[in-house]
């Protein structure tokens, strides 16, 4: 069975993370500090396509507690892709 997905909605979050949907993400993340790896990923698509990363967020300093986060990108139809937003998962 196929599903298809409608402008403007969000994907179930999924563990299989592309080569591509990688490629988008290394092209955004490029933060001194924290330590982002992507876990799980949810698309939308618009004007261009949004993603969110379920990602382990670990601080690069001793003793830094790991946490969960949100990383949301958007990857336009021309041009790079770019943080939108990013929120802790508490």
């Amino acid at each position: 069975m196929e599903t298809q997905v409608k402008v403007g909605a969000w994907t179930a979050y999924k563990t299989q993370i592309s080569k591509e949907e990688m490629n988008v993400f290394k092209q955004a993340v490029n933060l001194v500090g924290v330590e982002y790896t992507p876990i799980a990923v949810s698309t939308q698509i618009v004007a261009g396509t949004n993603y969110r990363f379920f990602c382990n967020a670990q601080g690069v300093y001793p003793g830094a507690t790991p946490e969960g986060a949100i990383v949301q990108i958007y990857q336009p139809l021309e041009g790079k892709a770019h943080i939108t937003s990013i929120t802790k998962c508490h």
